[in-house]
C-alpha cells in the first residue's frame, strides 16, 4: 500500500517555471513505474513523465526538453521542474505509481495538484 501526496501547483506566467513534489508514504521497492499525468476538464489523463524501475524516463511530447521527472531515492519524493511553461500546460497534474504485489500489479494516484500558467 502506498499513499502519494503532491504539492507545489499553483499560479504562474508564461516562460515561467513551477517544481511539483510527490512524497510517498509506504515502499517504493516495488514500484514498476512511477511518474506524473495531467487531466484538463472534458479530456482524458494523460502521461507526462514517466520512469521505469530500470530508470529508463520517457516524456509526452509537448513537454519534452521543458519538464524533468527526478526521484530521490532516499527520501521516497518524486520531483516534476517544469520550466518554460505555457498556457496549455493548465492541467490539474497526478502522482502516479504502479507497484508489483506479486500477485498482481495495482495502480496508486495523488490527489492531484493544480498548475495554472496565465498568458
Amino acid at each position: 500500500q502506498v499513499e502519494l501526496v503532491e504539492s507545489g501547483g499553483g499560479l504562474v506566467q508564461a516562460g515561467g517555471s513551477l517544481k511539483l513534489s510527490c512524497a510517498a508514504s509506504g515502499s517504493l521497492s516495488r514500484a514498476t513505474l512511477m511518474g506524473w499525468y495531467r487531466q484538463v476538464p472534458g479530456k482524458q489523463r494523460e502521461s507526462v513523465a514517466l520512469v521505469t524501475a530500470s530508470r529508463r524516463y520517457s516524456y509526452g511530447d509537448s513537454v519534452r526538453g521543458r519538464f524533468t521527472l527526478s526521484r530521490d531515492y532516499t527520501e521516497n519524493t518524486m520531483y516534476l521542474q517544469m520550466n518554460n511553461l505555457k498556457p496549455e500546460d493548465t492541467a490539474v497534474y497526478y502522482c502516479y505509481v504502479k507497484l508489483d504485489h506479486g500477485v498482481g500489479f495495482a495502480d496508486y494516484w495523488g490527489q492531484g495538484t493544480q498548475v495554472t500558467v496565465s498568458s
